[in-house]
């Protein structure tokens, strides 16, 4: 009978720590985190450093925790990815309530996103342009 316990008792110790592993190399919550994330719908064409895309929806995010100076902006899908680029991080000004800011454009020519600012942030991503 001691033989027997020791057996299950061993058995629930290792149960026990192949459970442990599972849920600790389990990824952690799959929802887009807000405060690096805004999907955004243009009415019109809009350009970024070496890009102009056409009015739709479009994903703006830090690319990684580890770089957040790097933005990805893909469909609002995320199937195509149309830019991803170091930005420099700025502070949000006072009183700026839209998540984007516009730079200025010759007339018929699509309109550059000057910076992005994440919601719940107070810093921002100003786009390079050379």
């Amino acid at each position: 009978m001691t033989t027997q316990m020791n057996r299950r008792g061993m058995l629930m110790v290792i149960g026990g720590l192949a459970l442990v592993g599972l849920v600790a190399a389990a990824p952690g919550d799959a929802s887009v985190d807000t405060n690096r994330t805004t999907q955004l719908t243009f009415s019109k064409p809009f350009s970024l450093p070496g890009v102009t895309l056409a009015a739709g929806t479009y994903i703006f995010e830090r690319a990684s925790e580890s770089a957040i100076e790097v933005v990805r902006v893909s469909s609002g899908d995320r199937r195509f990815v149309y830019y991803m680029g170091f930005t420099q991080l700025v502070e949000k000004p006072r009183g700026v309530t839209s998540p984007i800011t516009f730079g200025e454009a010759p007339a018929g020519s699509a309109i550059p996103v000057r910076e992005w600012y994440p919601a719940g942030t107070s810093t921002g991503h100003r786009f390079v342009y050379r």
